[in-house]
């Protein structure tokens, strides 16, 4: 007797489609299948079973196969995926394709904890002894750990899943970046033996899918991972860590553009959970509802190891002739010959970041993108760092034909030759995203350097995020001024941030740290602030001019770009889909363009954006929400949804 399942896709359609399972078929909702789709042949979701054929369907075709020997996801996941559908205006089956690892096959997880990793024990505090007491008596609610770099927030967050698990309760720790967070998982992992499922973008996706049948089988009850982990099928769910909240990598870049701290606080409303974030510098967002009192904050004022918070000092770099500044050198040279580390941080890679004529003026740019391209001296190229695209360079200009052509501004690669020739005798890594594209690679530099075999470690925001190196007493930020340069309006806040988080490397554990920021805009606020740690201040500041200029955590966002290689068609499309808008708006809504996006051009594409704006989030919401179901996007054009951008670039 044939059943009927009801199937949806990866696709940009909010729609269920009806097939007509074979006889040998036991299907289940939850499992996977590949049926017909049109000419083609795709993988699909079950969502749903009936027994009788849908009315005015005359015909329904056969499934092909079933995937899935017992169902991948519970009701609770189709429930969780038909919030994201509505909430991030995506079709069902794009909300259930994030969620779901895939995978066919299962084979043996390959992670191996690093056992030569240790965490520095000490005793907890009066100031964490109270924030985990605050936490463990409510069983729900929004709770945020404030505290200092190095103040012993991961001791909290292990004390808080110890009385989880206690009680039968699941947890969910979410971390920005996995590859940087072995400490993390070897902690838990010893721990919480046997407990512990790691969702790790690095293993292949059948192993992915073996841990997440783990979490839902309830073989395991705690699910480690970035971004994607939030979704994790966890058994009776208590906790949701979500560690360094203020990271952008939480956001998706792709369909549906979630926000994993909005995907959590969803969660714990409805399932009765508490949520946890913690970070030195919370996300302005954050810090304005730990201010109303929508999130309980709790704060940790000092370091556990009993090292004192670094002395900092801003270097004007327009009085220098070397990318490093005599103050950062002379610095480098003293704790290099007491025997201490140092870390240098660059938020930029490869060795110059634009190429030009000095003559007439020309920039070389990508071909396919409005983007500079940046040199590689390594491997001698000019390359795209948005669509990878490759050339060697030139040596005469193409416009004016002069000789006089060079480069300009700098990046890692230019900065670690530049210590290699004032540092010769000294053991120098380098880590940014050219380097550590081997496996396992970044896990042997920060063991290198965590053991003493380094001596400099140079690196992008990847030497920035979490990272604890006791013999660091030096910290170099070569220069601080890449984020204030974009047109975004959270710049200042990366900025913050990024100065906060890379100074807080220095002094963990020796007591005399020390940062030197170098920077072209010594008089910068955004930078004096960070440097004398006056984060009241900054956030008092930044949180008034957001308040003036409209932006969050007072208004709320809402951007759509549309893409496409025929620019006049891409404008038309974005032209039509505001007139469209327009017609339904009967609220106090703001639009802004269409306009060219910052980045105008990538690989081909024009890009073109629509970002509407209102203090009335939900009217807003419904009036995209139904101009998109009535809209025709034309072939050609691309029309890409962010609810709550944290970029518009």
């Amino acid at each position: 007797m044939s059943i009927y399942p009801g199937v949806v896709f990866n696709l940009p359609i909010n729609k269920i489609f009806f097939y007509k399972s074979r006889e040998e078929d036991h299907l289940e909702v939850g499992e996977r299948v590949v049926v017909p789709f049109g000419k083609r042949k795709l993988t699909g979701f079950v969502v749903a079973i009936r027994n009788i054929p849908p009315a005015g369907v005359p015909s329904l075709k056969e499934i092909v196969r079933v995937v899935d020997s017992k169902p991948v996801f519970n009701k609770f996941t189709i429930e969780l995926a038909e919030w994201v559908s509505g909430m991030y205006l995506c079709g069902l089956g794009e909300a259930l394709s994030a969620i779901l690892p895939g995978g066919k096959r299962e084979t043996e997880i390959t992670y191996i904890p690093d056992s030569s990793v240790t965490q520095e024990k000490f005793e907890l505090d009066l100031q964490q002894i109270n924030a985990i007491k605050k936490i463990i008596n409510s069983r729900a609610g929004f709770f945020y750990l404030h505290g200092v770099t190095g103040s012993g927030k991961t001791e909290v967050f292990l004390n808080v899943a110890k009385h989880m698990l206690a009680r039968r309760r699941g947890v969910i720790y979410l971390v920005p970046e996995i590859s940087l967070t072995h400490q993390v998982i070897d902690i838990f992992t010893k721990e919480f033996k046997g407990m512990v499922s790691i969702l790790h973008s690095g293993f292949s996706p059948s192993q992915r899918l073996k841990e997440w049948m783990k979490l839902l089988t309830g073989d395991t009850l705690i699910a480690i991972g970035a971004r994607s982990a939030v979704f994790a099928p966890v058994k009776n769910l208590g906790l949701i860590i979500l560690d360094e909240e203020h990271e952008t990598t939480y956001k998706s870049n792709f369909t549906p553009r979630y926000h994993a701290r909005q995907i959590a606080m969803h969660r714990s409303r409805t399932e009765e959970a508490v949520l946890l974030m913690g970070s030195a510098t919370p996300s302005v967002e954050a810090y304005h509802y730990m201010q109303k009192g929508v999130i309980t904050r709790l704060s940790l004022p000092k370091r556990l190891s009993g090292g004192k918070m670094p002395a900092i000092e801003i270097v004007d770099m327009r009085k220098e002739k070397s990318i490093l500044s005599s103050v950062l050198v002379k610095a480098m040279r003293e704790t290099l010959n007491a025997g201490q580390q140092v870390i240098l941080f660059l938020n930029r890679r490869g060795f110059a970041y634009y190429f030009h004529c000095r003559s007439c003026g020309y920039e070389m740019k990508c071909k396919n993108c409005s983007v500079p391209m940046t040199y590689h001296k390594s491997t001698n190229e000019m390359i795209c760092h948005y669509c990878g695209y490759r050339t060697k360079p030139i040596t005469e200009c193409p416009v004016c034909h002069s000789l006089d052509v060079g480069y300009s501004g700098f990046g890692t690669e230019r900065v670690e030759e530049e210590i290699r020739s004032a540092f010769p005798a000294h053991k120098i890594q380098r880590v940014d995203t050219d380097t550590v594209r081997k496996k396992n690679f970044l896990r042997k530099i920060l063991k290198d350097f965590r053991e003493k075999n380094t001596d400099i470690l140079l690196g992008t925001q990847m030497v920035a995020k979490g990272l604890n190196f006791p013999g660091v007493k030096l910290v170099g930020i070569v220069l601080a001024d890449t984020d204030l340069q974009l047109p975004d309006f959270r710049s200042q806040e990366k900025t913050f941030q990024l100065i906060t988080q890379v100074a807080g490397r220095a002094g963990r554990i020796i007591p005399d740290g020390y940062v030197i920021i170098q920077t072209f805009r010594p008089e910068s606020e955004v930078i004096k602030m960070a440097a004398a740690g006056e984060i009241e201040k900054f956030y008092k500041n930044e949180i008034n001019q957001r308040l003036t200029l409209k932006f969050p955590p007072f208004y709320r966002l809402i951007r759509l770009v549309f893409r496409g290689r025929k620019r006049e068609l891409v404008e038309k499309t974005a032209e039509s889909f505001l007139d469209d808008t327009e017609k339904r708006i009967s609220c106090n809504i703001e639009i802004l363009g269409p306009v060219e996006c910052p980045l105008a051009v990538i690989s081909h594409n024009y890009r073109v954006q629509l970002l509407f704006r209102s203090e009335k989030f939900s009217a807003m919401h419904a009036v995209i929400k139904k101009t998109l179901l009535q809209f025709t996007v034309p072939r050609g054009v691309f029309c890409e949804v962010d609810i709550d951008p944290v970029s518009l670039l």
